[in-house]
């Protein structure tokens, strides 16, 4: 059995979307849902803000989201092409 606590928000729709990862695969479960209005105050202690969640549940901080743009980055330099090895495969293309 697995036990997951997260938080979701409710849109204006009434409609609650869960997405959440299990190490569970190709199988029947059983899934229990217990939905219960948060107090503005549990949301954010100290200001307005609201928090924001990721697909897996887990809070959205400064850090995460810069670290996702630094792995992004990453990826683009990883995958990138040069100028040359374009100009190289249009050249390529035209002669058929």
């Amino acid at each position: 059995m697995e036990t997951k606590k997260l938080r979701s928000h409710i849109g204006t729709d009434g409609i609650l979307h869960i997405q959440t990862s299990t190490d569970y695969k190709d199988t029947s479960v059983e899934v229990v849902v217990v939905v219960q209005p948060l107090d503005k105050t549990h949301l954010a202690p100290c200001d307005d803000t609201v928090l924001q969640y990721n697909a897996w549940g887990k809070p959205t901080t400064k850090k995460s989201i810069q670290e996702a743009i630094a792995r992004m980055q990453q990826l683009r330099q990883e995958v990138a092409l040069n100028k040359t090895s374009i100009r190289e495969m249009l050249e390529e293309g035209r002669r058929f």
